[in-house]
């Protein structure tokens, strides 16, 4: 079960921390705290764990959002949206990531991950992702992946970045040939222009605040 570290109260959301899978990914749920309906990001797999908190937190998921492709945050998309039956959203540059999601977690972890879902809508710049009463806005920050984007939450100071930046001001790996450490550095620009007090929920690892990357 969920220990009191593993959730953030906010004023008006809860965030409850999943780390799941061998690459130990954050799956969050974000939920509004009036009505119970959730958000998934990040859900990279365990999709049996994931099924099992939101039905003891009683939850209702409303969409599935992933701040990347990678095999680590998409793995349990297919079990999640099949047994909620709701939309998976994520930027239109990482599809090709998305679909070949099945095939890289067979290589690098030795799982099956299932074939890729329909995605039901692409997110943009400046969207904002709405659970209930609380709106998140997109914020594009490619570098890592072409199609990485964050979720910022002005209301409650706090941000998910997905593999942007890491405690201890570590980023996100620009290794791959489709990566580029110029447009990650841009994004980080962005990131950092944001209050220092902002609360940063990272793709892996602990959350932290944005004064302790800058």
């Amino acid at each position: 079960m969920l220990t009191s570290s593993q959730v953030y109260k906010g004023k008006y959301l809860e965030v409850l921390t999943l780390p799941v899978g061998q690459m130990q990914a954050n799956c969050y749920l974000v939920v509004d705290k009036k009505s119970s309906s959730c958000l998934i990001i990040d859900p990279g797999d365990d999709a049996e764990y994931i099924e099992n908190i939101i039905s003891d937190k009683k939850l209702k998921p409303i969409k599935i959002i992933c701040t990347h492709g990678h095999f680590d945050h998409v793995g349990a998309v297919l079990i999640l949206k099949l047994a909620y039956q709701i939309p998976f959203l994520i930027n239109k540059k990482d599809e090709f990531l998305f679909k070949k999601a099945r095939n890289s977690a067979s290589h690098f972890v030795g799982i099956d991950i299932g074939p890729a879902v329909k995605i039901d809508d692409f997110l943009k710049e400046d969207e904002l992702v709405n659970i209930d009463n609380i709106k998140l806005k997109v914020i594009e920050s490619p570098g890592h992946t072409p199609g990485s984007i964050c979720l910022y939450l002005k209301a409650e100071s706090l941000i998910f970045t997905g593999d942007l930046v890491f405690s201890g001001g570590m980023v996100g790996r620009v290794d791959f040939s489709y990566s580029s450490s110029s447009d990650l550095q841009k994004s980080l620009q962005k990131i950092y222009k944001l209050p220092k007090e902002t609360l940063i929920f990272p793709g892996h690892g602990e959350v932290f605040r944005l004064s302790a990357a800058v």
